[in-house]
């Protein structure tokens, strides 16, 4: 190692300890160790998620809103005919999902909308990353702003929590990297310019600076697949859920911050 590599790997280390020194000032947070990205983004960014009227995520909650109460399809109704008051009946449903359903499959908020489209409304399924499914899936888990993740892992769920466990462990693409690389063995480093964070779920779908616009959960892992050169799932794979299931894992005890404000 010459002069150069190793003062470049001094200032990375310093960088590192500097990220990592202030847990304990993050309050709700940081828990057990591990923290959400807000505390890894720029203050400026923070104030942005802080204020319901810049943080730009709140038109995808608007929009949520409206269509909540849009009547849709053959039979008539809205999600506020058998959901009433999103705010009293969704509470909690951000901070527990994904979960399995009653016939067996792993479902998040965006399978459970599309489910009840079809059966409860008459119609037809908003397709996967449309403006409609993200606006439904941000209000629904906004209503959630707060509560702690706290998803089910074992029973039936244990499968799929060890099938998301092993995607999020596998090597994959050009770069032969896997999740636990950069937000486990390198969180608080920096990637060109920005700082690596743990890789944590709690804010999604949160807006992303760079997209100029909200962003589901599973368009940011096709994002981050896409980075170390391997081939995304398609949108809405039974992967990408099982991936989620591990996440909100990892995310447990962390507030539910729908819609943050990420770059």
């Amino acid at each position: 190692m010459n002069l150069r590599q190793a003062f470049a790997l001094l200032v990375a280390l310093l960088a590192a300890a500097a990220a990592l020194a202030d847990d304990g000032e993050w309050g709700k947070y940081a828990v057990d160790g591990r923290r959400s990205g807000y505390t890894y983004a720029a203050p400026e960014t923070r104030a942005m998620q802080d204020d319901e009227f810049d943080n730009p995520g709140s038109i995808w909650v608007a929009k949520g809103e409206e269509l909540w109460s849009t009547v849709d399809g053959a039979n008539g109704k809205s999600c506020a005919s058998c959901h009433a008051d999103a705010a009293q009946s969704m509470r909690g449903v951000g901070a527990r999902y994904p979960l399995v359903s009653k016939r067996g499959q792993l479902i998040n908020i965006e399978r459970r909308i599309n489910l009840c489209r079809v059966g409860a409304l008459g119609a037809a399924p908003w397709p996967d990353e449309s403006e409609s499914l993200l606006a439904m899936t941000t209000y629904i888990k906004h209503q959630s702003l707060g509560l702690p993740v706290s998803p089910v892992i074992d029973g039936a769920a244990a499968p799929f929590f060890a099938q998301g466990k092993e995607i999020y462990e596998t090597r994959r693409g050009q770069l032969d990297l896997a999740c636990v690389h950069c937000h486990e063995q390198n969180h608080g480093n920096m990637l060109r310019a920005q700082r690596l964070s743990e890789g944590m779920s709690n804010g999604f779908p949160a807006y992303r600076l760079k997209w100029q616009g909200v962003a589901s959960l599973q368009r940011r892992m096709s994002g981050c697949m896409r980075d170390i050169r391997a081939e995304p799932y398609p949108d809405g794979a039974d992967e990408y859920v099982a991936l989620e299931l591990y996440l909100a894992w990892r995310a447990r005890g962390l507030p539910v911050e729908t819609p943050a404000v990420r770059n």
